[in-house]
Order: structure tokens, then sequence, then C-alpha cells
């Protein structure tokens, strides 16, 4: 049968991209080292050429597993680079073709642990769900003091302790209010997706823009940012467990202070004599003048905040409601219920009904140690 000239043509268009493809090639061996940086330059056309698709391993991997970290403004280039660098996939190629003909993946910034030798598309399988995001999820409760505060960091993320107590002496390096050399009170304290590998400055700092964007939310300027910490974490420990009473603790507290009275902030005296766990002092605790947070002895607020103070104390310094009180007791330590009063007499009379109730039984009794 004569060959017609089409066939021909194919033919001849066949054996010539065969050709082409052992000239590409064999000139890659030829050069060595440069070799790889041509296959990786010319591969989509070569395996075009050759009618194969891209080099990609199979299945899910194996270990050692890698942490392979996507920052935001990555693209599918750059990110296609990191999983093939890292040794997660085998080729450029095996994931780019992916991302160029599937629009729907999209990727979170963050941390994510993959095996070694993946495929490509188990790769992106899970570095496109964001709940695969490898984080540090630690919580710090209201009116921790910032001791406290990093040791909770240091259990949480495994960063040694060593370095969140270097950092939190070094104060200079975030952007305090002048003359203010601690970081005691600026750690907002919440719950907290710290990202993987992240050092202890970051993880404080994060902590500190944190306070800053509650505080700008609150209309705080600089000006008076260290006065209504300091306010804000008085009343955090002062105030107990009902939420309702911040807000009127702080009242009673301004008051105090527009009438040029001291503060007298038990908090305050433990704070400043080292005994944390507690608002209890005793006579010679509050006249010592040599403690600087003394607010029996000491004229207006403490030289600083005693403690991280949570929205809800930030909320009650900022804006405290009208009210005539100067007083102010628990009288159920249990409940948190707690007595406000106008009148030295009617205080007198709210200290009378804590201790008894003090009295009352051992359970109660334990409350008031």
């Amino acid at each position: 049968m004569t060959e017609s000239r089409r066939d021909r043509r194919q033919r001849r268009g066949k054996r010539g991209a065969g050709f082409i493809a052992s000239i590409v090639i064999g000139s890659l061996l030829l050069i060595g080292g440069g070799g790889y940086l041509g296959w990786t330059m010319f591969e989509t056309r070569i395996r075009n050429v050759l009618g194969i698709g891209p080099a990609d391993f199979v299945g899910q991997g194996t270990t050692p597993t890698i942490f392979v970290t996507i920052k935001d403004g990555d693209y599918g280039d750059a990110i296609a680079s990191k999983l093939v660098k890292s040794g997660v996939t085998k080729s450029f190629e095996a994931v780019y073709e992916i991302l160029l003909n599937d629009s729907s993946i999209v990727f979170t910034p963050g941390t994510y642990e993959l095996n070694t030798g993946m495929s490509a598309a188990a790769a992106l399988k899970i570095i496109s769900d964001e709940k695969n995001r490898k984080v540090w999820k630690v919580t710090i409760p209201e009116g921790l003091i910032i001791t406290d505060v990093i040791a909770r960091l240091a259990d949480g993320t495994g960063v040694p302790l060593a370095d969140f107590d270097a950092v939190i002496h070094d104060a200079a390096s975030f952007r305090l209010p002048e003359g203010v050399d601690t970081l005691e009170g600026y750690l907002f304290p919440a719950t907290y997706d710290f990202e993987y590998g992240s050092t202890a400055h970051e993880i404080v700092a994060k902590m500190v823009s944190t306070m800053d964007a509650h505080l700008f939310d609150l209309g705080i300027t600089a000006a008076n940012k260290h006065a209504i910490l300091t306010m804000a974490s008085i009343v955090q420990r002062e105030a107990g467990s009902n939420l309702d009473d911040f807000a009127k603790v702080a009242r009673v507290f301004y008051n105090r202070l527009d009438k040029g009275w001291k503060l007298q902030s038990d908090a305050t005296v433990t704070y400043g004599t080292g005994n944390f766990d507690s608002v209890w002092t005793t006579d010679a605790e509050r006249a010592d003048a040599d403690n600087p947070y003394n607010t029996y002895v000491h004229d207006g607020l403490p030289v600083g905040p005693i403690g991280a103070p949570g929205q809800v104390a930030l909320e009650a310094a900022v804006n405290p409601p009208a009210g005539p009180w100067f007083f102010f007791v628990p009288i159920n330590l249990k409940t948190g219920e707690t007595q406000f009063s106008v009148t030295a007499a009617e205080h007198s009379a709210g200290v009378r009904k804590l201790k008894a109730w003090c009295a009352a039984s051992k359970e109660n009794a334990a409350y008031c140690g």
C-alpha cells in the first residue's frame, strides 16, 4: 500500500520530536552540573515531547516529617519550590501543574507538618487546609503577674523559660511609654494560637500588640496608656468573680482619687511585698513606706500595673459608671457578693458581715485565710 503524504509528515514529525528530545537530554548529560539547571528550565517541554507527566512520588510519603512554612504573599511557584526543596515532593512541575488546573486551592500562611516523599496531590491537600496549621495554643488567664505569664508560655510552647525571661527584661525593645521599664500589665490575657517555631520575642510582641489593639479600640492614647493599665490591673485583682462589679470598683477608686484620698488597695500592697496570691495585708505591710506599690502610704496610682488586666477590667477603667461609692467589701467570698458603700459607717457594717460569714463555717473560713 502506498504511504500518503500526510502519513509521511506525521511519521517524520514523531521522529523529529524524538530526535529533539534525544539531543536535549544528551546535552544535559554532557554538561554535568549545569544539567540540573537545564532540566529545571526545560522539564515541561521535554516531558511533553516524550509524552510523560511530571515526576511525582506516590502516596502519603514516609518519615522523617518536614515542617514547611508558608508566608503571607507566597504564590504557587514559591510554594511549589519550597515543597520540592524540602524533599516533600519530587518535582516543581508536579505541584505547579495541579495549581494551574485547580483555582479553588487556597493557602493560609502558617507552618505545616508533611511527610518526606509525598505525592503532589497529597501534600497540597494538607497545606491547603487551615486546620492542619501547626500552632502552639496557650491560654493566659486575666490577672496573672508577668512571671506567671511567661511560665505558662514556656510550658505551652516548649520555648525555654530563660528566653522569655530575657525578653521581658528587655522592655526597651518594645514601644512602651516613656519611663516605663517593665512589661507587667502590657501583655493581653487571652487564648492564643502562636505560630509553630515562633521565638520568645515574637510571642511576647504578639501579646503586646494585642493589648495595644484593645486599648486603641477603647480610644486610649499613648499619653494615658500606663495609667489606664495600672487602674485596670487593680480592678482585675480587687473586683473578684462578679464581672458586673468591675466598673463599680473602678468608680470607687476614681472617687477616692478625685477627692484626694489615698487609693488604699490591699492588692497593690501585696504585689509590692511579693505575696501575689493574696489581697490580705497586715498593719505592718500597710505602713511600709519603702513599698512603692503601697497605696496606703503613697498618693495616687502605684508606679505601674500589678498584673494582666482583661477586657472587662480595661472597659471598667475607661468607662466607669457614675456613682457615690467610696468603699467596697466582699460579704460572701464564695459567690463574690460585694457591698458598695458611701460612708465609712456603712463600710464598717459590711466588714462585720464579712467577718461573720468567714466565721460561719470551716468551708467559709477556707476562703478567708
